[in-house]
């Protein structure tokens, strides 16, 4: 019975976690058609993902919360119910500014599944098997930037732009089918909640926590470099240097083929040593940053070979900081879940979008992105790197 329950937990947690990307990477190849149809700037459509991200940042200090109060089940229930409405107003609507809403639906939407999965791993996973849990969930998120833009390249020239949020529309209705029935609820009895649902002091413990703060942290400048990454690719490689959608598409679909196995190889590491699996992710990252600044970027492999190394670092990095800055609040799994969340999509979210002003180049800004992990790697390596980092 055990085994059948978590093979079907596995698939609930992988169905959850696949909301948030599928509501970037999929319309991705549309930005040029939604621009033309809706009339607006570049900016404007790249605007409705950082508003996306925005969303399932700032829900998850609510969602964290309501899920800790009332269950992790009927939380991810109303999150995919809210994301399927966006998608069915994203399907219809013709002015940017209706668009924009429909996005901010389905980021609250995304966040509360995301919130969910990721309290349900610490439910039934543990302090030892979640950093490990969540790699492997972060290898399924990664397949994502694989498959989705050469599906929404393909919806996109076969029945237009609108059709990528028909397909979201469809999926939340199908993932709604199988949530309800499949889906049996992990809250543990002894689950801590207190209060006001927007009684944000219950998160005062976790910002005067060092080794959370500095774990949530690192997963918030990673996630900064692979949003960067995201949108500015399709233009560096497509229009500066004037390559067909098919090499942008060989290129990204490898990227995702490396970082899908990368994060198959690195729970095995991460749950015998965390802090050294750490150690080794971050310094292929900022490695990457290093040597997309040594390389004159005039081919797409000089901009996205060191991306490889970054992808790989990412893989070791991200699974070993949320795994331990989560291991200090097992009681409030939920709401320390929530704050990661927030920190890894509303910050990242933020720090790409305070560095836009700059006006660098796509390689120049992801440079800038993945050097902003030095700082604690060299925390790591100093004599406070126990109270920053457990080792096991």
């Amino acid at each position: 019975m055990q085994h059948h329950t978590s093979k079907s937990l596995i698939f609930i947690l992988a169905l959850l976690v696949i909301f948030c990307p599928l509501g970037i990477d999929l319309y991705l190849p549309a930005f040029v058609d939604m621009q033309n149809a809706l009339a607006v700037s570049e900016a404007k459509i790249q605007q409705t993902v950082s508003i996306y991200m925005l969303a399932v940042g700032l829900g998850q200090l609510i969602a964290g919360p309501l899920a800790d109060k009332y269950g992790r089940k009927p939380i991810a229930l109303s999150g995919v119910s809210l994301f399927m409405i966006g998608a069915a107003l994203a399907t219809v609507v013709d002015t940017w500014e209706s668009v924009m809403f429909a996005r901010v639906l389905q980021g609250l939407g995304a966040c509360a599944t995301f919130v969910s999965a990721f309290a349900v791993v610490r439910d039934s996973f543990g302090n030892k098997g979640s950093g490990q849990m969540i790699t492997y969930l972060n290898g399924i998120v990664c397949f994502i930037p694989a498959l989705a833009p050469i599906l929404g390249a393909w919806l996109t020239v076969e029945f237009g732009w609108r059709s990528n949020f028909a397909f979201l529309f469809v999926f939340a209705v199908f993932g709604l089918i199988l949530l309800f029935f499949i889906f049996k609820e992990t809250k543990p009895e002894d689950s801590i909640y207190n209060g006001h649902i927007l009684d944000f002091r219950r998160f005062g413990s976790m910002f005067s926590s060092p080794k959370f703060m500095f774990n949530a942290s690192i997963t918030m400048v990673c996630m900064s470099a692979m949003l960067v990454f995201v949108v500015g690719a399709p233009g560096w490689i497509m229009s500066h240097l004037n390559l067909p959608m098919a090499d942008f598409t060989f290129w990204f679909a490898l990227n995702a083929f490396i970082s899908i196995v990368s994060s198959f190889v690195a729970p095995q590491f991460i749950k015998r040593h965390s802090r050294r699996a750490l150690q080794f992710g971050l310094t292929l990252f900022c490695s990457a940053g290093a040597i997309i600044l040594m390389l004159p970027q005039i081919t797409a492999a000089y901009y996205m070979l060191p991306m490889y190394l970054a992808s790989i670092g990412f893989a070791f990095t991200i699974g070993a900081a949320a795994g331990n800055a989560l291991a200090e609040f097992p009681k409030q799994a939920g709401t320390a879940s929530a704050l990661i969340g927030l920190m890894q999509m509303s910050g990242a979210g933020l720090l790409a979008v305070l560095t836009q002003p700059l006006g660098l180049t796509a390689p120049l800004q992801l440079a800038l992105h993945l050097c902003m992990g030095l700082p604690f790697l060299m925390l790591l390596f100093s004599k406070h790197r126990q109270a920053l980092h457990s080792a096991n």
